[in-house]
Order: C-alpha cells, then sequence, then structure tokens
C-alpha cells in the first residue's frame, strides 16, 4: 500500500526532472501515463497469497525501504523466493527482513555488498552524530547526499533524537532538500503500523516523523548560507543536481565535512572523493576545484552484507542461487564465499550458485511428484498402495484435482454434455436372427416390445437399443455417445452387416434356452479345475466356486469376475486365469471393461435376463435331454430314484474336508443334462431343472476312493510312512 503512494510520486517526480534536459518526444512516458498505470496496480499485504494463471505468490517483509517485499512464487509445485533489496538488521524505523516459513528452491538474492560486513548500528549512529556535530561545531557545514527514500527518513530521526539531547545543536538548522521527499513524508506518517515497536511506541506521545528541529528547504533561494547548517540532499552519488552544487560550493572549505550514507557505484563523484584526492572537476566547466573539506563514508544502507546473506541463506535452505543486483567483482568474490561456505566437505546440503550477467538465462531442472487433490472419491477408510480408484482428473493451471464424474457440477465449472446418437442399418434378415447373435456376443441383452410402436427391441447394458424400422428392411442403433456405447454399437452394425452376407446361405442358427448360463458355468469350472485342481461349489451362491490351492483358500465369483483370497500373488494368478475363461465361455460382461467406472451398464444376474426363447432345445420329444453318459454307471455315485425326485451323491466327495455332496432332480434326465459325471459331482454343481446343492459334514472317517480324475481333480491316497498326491 506504501507503495503505491511512493510510485505516483516518484515517477511525476521524474516526468518533472527529464522535461528540464530532453524534449517531450524523447521522454518515456508522461504523466498522463502515469495515471492509467495506476487503475492496473493491485495492492496486497504481506502474507496475502495471489494467484494468476495457474501462478501462486505471496509477500514478506523486506526491511529495505516502507513497503518493500520479498516475493515468494510457486510454479507447478517450485518455490522461487526473490528477495529484492533486503536488510536483516532493524533500524530506528523499519523491522527486519522475514524468514520466509517454507523452503525455496530457488533463491534469488542480492549481492551489493559482496562479502563487505556493515557496522554495529550503535557504532555507526554514533560515529555518525559526531562527525555531524564536530563539523557544526567549528562553524561548518554539514553535506548529506542521500536518496529521497529510505535513508533519508532514517537519517533525519537520528538527527532530531540527537538534536533533541544536545541543546548547544538546537539552533543550528536541519534541512531536507527535496520535494520529493517531502511529498513523501505524508507516506511515512500515514502507514506507522507498518513500522517496528520504537516507532509504534514513540507515536503514542506523537507523531515521530512529525519533525521538531527538521524543516524543508524549498529553492536556494531561500537558503541562507551565512552559517553553520546540516542539510540532506540529493542525488546521493553527487551526479548532478543540488547535492553536486552543494558539494562543488562548500568543498574548498577545511570546516565543512561530506558524509556519504550509502552505497556508491563506480564511475561516480561520490564513489571517486572516497578515494582521498586532491581536487575535483566542476560539472559546469570542468575546472578543478581543491578538495579541502573532510570526506567520510558511514554507510546506513538497508542492503543486506555478507553476515546478513549468509544468515539469511542458512535458515532458508535453498537448493539454487542466483546472485543479482550487484557490481562483478563483488558478486564474484560473494560467489567464492559461499561456495568456500556451503560445498566445500561432504556434510551438508550442496548449494549450485550461479552468477547471471544481464539478459543471460538460467537453467534449473526439477523433478518433483504430481499430486492430486481428491474429492469424494476415496473411500472413508484410510487408502492402500494398489488401490483402485474410478474419477475424472482435472488440471487447473498447475493443480490437478480427482472428482466423480457426477460430482464435476458441484466442485467446477465444467458441465457434462450427451451426445444421443441414431444409426440405420439394413438387415436381410429376421429381428429374431440378429437378436440371437447379439445375445450370444454380448451380456447384459433386455429384450421386449414397445409400447408406441408395437415392435420388438433389445438393448445392451442398458445404453445402446435397437429397433426395426416401419419398413422391415433396416433396424435402427440408438445410444448415448460413449466410447464403451459406441464400440457395442459398432458391434452390432458388424452384425448385421455380417449377417447381410449370409443371406444367400443356410444361416448358422443360435438359441439361448434358459440353461445357457449354467451350461457356461460348468464349462468355466471345468477349465478352472483342469488348471487348478478340486473346484467346490458354496453354500448360498450358485455363482461362486471354491478351490485350495498352495493350501490357500481361493473363492471365485463367476458372475462379477471377482477372486478373494489372502495372498496376492494365488489371487492374481487364478483372476488372470478367470478372465481368459470367462473371455471364451461368456458372452462380453459389463465388468469386462475395467479401465473406467462401466458401472452406469449395470450387471444384470442371469436368470434376470429377459431373453424370450421359442424354440425349444434340441433333445427327445419327451424333454428327456440329450443322450449321454448315465448318472447311474458313474464311478463313486449313488443315484436313488422316489416318486418325485432322483438323488445323485458321491460316496466320498473331499477326503480333508469330510463333505458330501447330495444333488437332486425331478428326473435322472435332469441330472444327467447338467453333466453329471462323478468328477462334476465333485465339484458340487447343481442339478439344472430343480437347483439344490446341500453339502452335509460326514460323521465318520469316509474311505478313500480312487475316484476317476476326469476333470482334474486331485486325490490323495493315504499309506503307511508316506503320502503320495
Amino acid at each position: 500500500h506504501p507503495t503505491k503512494a511512493i510510485y505516483k510520486a516518484l515517477l511525476s517526480d521524474f516526468v518533472r526532472v527529464s522535461s528540464h534536459s530532453t524534449s517531450s518526444e524523447e521522454n518515456l512516458y508522461n504523466e498522463q501515463d502515469i495515471l492509467k498505470t495506476m487503475e492496473r496496480i493491485e495492492s496486497l499485504d504481506y502474507h496475502q497469497e495471489m494467484t494468476v494463471n495457474g501462478i501462486r505468490f505471496w509477500a514478506y517483509n523486506a526491511g529495505h525501504v516502507l513497503g518493500a517485499a520479498m516475493f515468494m512464487i510457486e510454479i507447478a509445485g517450485v518455490r522461487v523466493l526473490y528477495t529484492g533489496d533486503f536488510s536483516r538488521q532493524e533500524d530506528r524505523h523499519l523491522k527486519e527482513a522475514e524468514i520466509p516459513p517454507y523452503k525455496p528452491d530457488v533463491l534469488i538474492v542480492e549481492s551489493t555488498y559482496g562479502v563487505q560486513v556493515h557496522e554495529p548500528r550503535k557504532i555507526r549512529e554514533s560515529r555518525f552524530t559526531q562527525k555531524v556535530a564536530q563539523a557544526v561545531r567549528r562553524g561548518g557545514r554539514v553535506l548529506l547526499p542521500v536518496f529521497a527514500l529510505g535513508r533519508a527518513q532514517e537519517l533525519l530521526l537520528i538527527l532530531d533524537e540527537f538534536w533533541e539531547a544536545h541543546p548547544d545543536l538546537q539552533e543550528v538548522p536541519i534541512y531536507y532538500a527535496s520535494m520529493l521527499a517531502k511529498r513523501c513524508m505524508t507516506v511515512y506518517q500515514t502507514y506507522i503500523n507498518m513500522m517496528n515497536d520504537n516507532v509504534k511506541k514513540r507515536y503514542d506521545v506523537s507523531n515521530p516523523f512529525a519533525f521538531k528541529y527538521v524543516s524543508n528547504l524549498r529553492g536556494m533561494d531561500q537558503f541562507d548560507d551565512s552559517q553553520p547548517c546540516v542539510i540532506m540532499a540529493s542525488p546521493g552519488m553527487l551526479q548532478s543536481g543540488l547535492s553536486r552544487e552543494l558539494f562543488e560550493r562548500w568543498c574548498t572549505d577545511k570546516r565543512n565535512a561530506c558524509i556519504i550514507p550509502g552505497y556508491c557505484v563506480d564511475g561516480t563523484l561520490a564513489k571517486h572523493i572516497l578515494t582521498e584526492p586532491t581536487s575535483i572537476s566542476r560539472a559546469s566547466d570542468g575546472k578543478d576545484l581543491p578538495l579541502r573539506c573532510s570526506v567520510d563514508y558511514i554507510t546506513f544502507s538497508a542492503h543486506s552484507d555478507f553476515l546478513q546473506t549468509s544468515q539469511f541463506i542458512d535458515q532458508a535452505k535453498p537448493t539454487n542461487i542466483v546472485l543479482v543486483h550487484g557490481e562483478s567483482n563483488e558478486m564474484g568474490r560473494l560467489r567464492l564465499a559461499l561456495e568456500d561456505r556451503y560445498n566445500k566437505g561432504s556434510e551438508g546440503h550442496k548449494i549450485k550458485i550461479f552468477t547471471p550477467k544481464n539478459t543471460q538465462a538460467v537453467q534449473l531442472e526439477f523433478h518433483g511428484e504430481r499430486i492430486g487433490k481428491a474429492i469424494g472419491v476415496l473411500p472413508k477408510r484410510k487408502p492402500e498402495n494398489g488401490m483402485q480408484i474410478s474419477s475424472v482428473i482435472i488440471r487447473q493451471d498447475f493443480n490437478h484435482t480427482l472428482v466423480k464424474q457426477e460430482d464435476l457440477s458441484t466442485y467446477t465449472n465444467i458441465k457434462i454434455s450427451k451426445i444421443s446418437q441414431k444409426l440405420v442399418v439394413p438387415i436381410r434378415r429376421s429381428f429374431k436372427t440378429l437378436t440371437g447373435e447379439v445375445v450370444r456376443t454380448f451380456g447384459g441383452v433386455e429384450t421386449g416390445v414397445s409400447k408406441d410402436s408395437r415392435r420388438p427391441y433389445l438393448t445392451v447394458g442398458r445404453g445402446v437399443s435397437v429397433e426395426p424400422v416401419a419398413d422391415g428392411l433396416s433396424v435402427a442403433i440408438k445410444w448415448l455417445a460413449g466410447y464403451k456405447a459406441d464400440m457395442i454399437a459398432d458391434s452390432i452394425a458388424s452384425l448385421c452387416i455380417s449377417l447381410n452376407d449370409l443371406v444367400d446361405k443356410d444361416p448358422v442358427t443360435f438359441e439361448l434356452d434358459a440353461d445357457y448360463y449354467q451350461r457356461s458355468l460348468e464349462v468355466s469350472r471345468k477349465m478352472l479345475a483342469s488348471r487348478f485342481g478340486t473346484v467346490l461349489g458354496v453354500e448360498g451362491d450358485k455363482n461362486k466356486s471354491r478351490l485350495v490351492l498352495d493350501l490357500v483358500e481361493v473363492i471365485v465369483d463367476h458372475h462379477s469376475g471377482e477372486v478373494e483370497c489372502d495372498d496376492e500373488l494365488i489371487r492374481e494368478r487364478v483372476r488372470m486365469a478367470l478372465r481368459r475363461i470367462q473371455a471364451a465361455v461368456f458372452p462380453i460382461p459389463d465388468y469386462y471393461c475395467d479401465c473406467c467406472a462401466c458401472s452406469t451398464m449395470d450387471n444384470i444376474e442371469p436368470d434376470q435376463k429377459k431373453v424370450k426363447v421359442d424354440t425349444p432345445v434340441d433333445g427327445d420329444a419327451e424333454g428327456k435331454g440329450p443322450t449321454g453318459f448315465s448318472v447311474e454307471t458313474a464311478p463313486g455315485v449313488i443315484v436313488k430314484h422316489d416318486e418325485e425326485k432322483v438323488h445323485a451323491k458321491t460316496e466320498s466327495l473331499d477326503d480333508g474336508l469330510g463333505k458330501e455332496a447330495i444333488i437332486e432332480g425331478k428326473s435322472e434326465a435332469s441330472l444327467q443334462e447338467t453333466g453329471m459325471q462323478v468328477g462334476e459331482i465333485g465339484q458340487g454343481l447343481e442339478a439344472k431343472v430343480e437347483p439344490r446343492l446341500d453339502l452335509h459334514s460326514v460323521k465318520e472317517e469316509p474311505t478313500p476312493v480312487d475316484t476317476p480324475n476326469s476333470v482334474g481333480m486331485d486325490v490323495v491316497k493315504e499309506e503307511p510312512g508316506r503320502t503320495e498326491q
């Protein structure tokens, strides 16, 4: 906030000064340009965070001048701290620079004083006031070349307090000869709350910037140069202006004094007189003037010295340092000192130090983790490694957020659009034939009759619908656009085309009877048994099977494709085998696509599939089922007939479990239809017509028998002294 006020005064002063020395066409900007920029300035407080195009930044107190700030900038997780001019030493009115609580990856820091070390504050203040007092007491004049802002206010506070303590000096006037300093004094009087505790305590009595012994010098025509005085004048390096004029006027008198209180750049008069020359050149005509006045250098500069800079680096702990704002020799010395301090020896973290020239780029590489914030995606329990989640990743600038698709409109401005698509495909076969092909290909197929058109239809996965067109020569495929629905629609269109190609040939008919899923389930269990050994049914859930692999129990859900097992390696081994079996045996299930959340197309239980088949299953006229291996002749199987049911059970199902299986059906044909051979009974398969599976504990120890291993069952024989499997 004070910077914005000072900004206008500072740039307006530049326009005023430059208008006297150059033409208006050569000026970089004018007063109107300054006013336009004021509208574009946004003020912020220390520690207030702002974000622009994904770049986060916030400010810390820099302790250089009123309103000076260091900026921490974060881009894609990389933090860069730019100190600008800063000071870690508290003075009469300013706080010391803050230490950021966050470790920066890159520290861009000033190197103004290189390896130089400032005097302690009390010592330099004492030297300064004593030099001023000695000069005025001997009848001389004191020139203090200063910049209009910052150090000028600090020196005025010191002198006003010193004059208050020494009544013999109170008749000697103190001037600050700068209209800019006068205009900015109001800013200092306003923003007391941003200064240190010393100023705040004094403000309780009176405003410390309402000076008692200091006044503003309006112009040289009002200046009485006949008596001792102290004048602060700008510029601070004596290049030109009032400070140069006064120095040339007073330098020939040995009673006078010039005290340089700040940093001086090579090539300036202020830097030159510190080398103790015997004369100087006058700016107007180049005439030599003898240098008889005393010249002292007592720095009150609010730039960091070597001790402050190194201590700041110790606490900030950056990984990379870029030195700026310094003369090349001083910058080079500082780099060598920092290299010796941080990069010599094996202990401590190494710091890369750069000293680029103007316009020279510095390239740095960072390897960090990409972190995303999950909203409503993770379960309430603690996340575990390997846990799979389904969400939409939103990248905004450099931030990543994971949200559920249905929550997009709640947490973001993203809207979800749905595109309805319709494809009309000619077909030269009956709709019933197409239905059979679709059912054989996909799972979760529903059929019905439209209430509006009274025409049959089928729906795949509740996302793609197929219905004959009124002309009877084509079908309309309708779906909501999505990669899964698109693939299903393309597959159905391909089925239509393939059926058209078979119009002149005998079609390969396929009818899905009510036992299709059960037969597929049996085949799936057989294939698992051939690979892993004995496969048993699970009581209460006809879709699950149980097997023991390497003494570890495994539960397989043939419907959902899930595998339950405590051993992760065995679980993955069985799961992969099951997936391959499912792909070969069953229609394409809804869960088969596990790359996204396919839950929008609900899985449908096999016995809930609304597929009506008019054509009877191939078999004899009496419906006894297909001919095959007689259940009664199966070794190890006991078949009992009664008036209503046929019972089949194994003499010994599993020695280790001590269980026996009883399967019941209305007829022997129904048992035979399920393939009730001994090996299949050993797997606990259910009868087709009236499914029932009871597992009863065997009270007596079963006698091991040699059972045909038709589906890969493991038979255990025990003999004294050894066991074979």
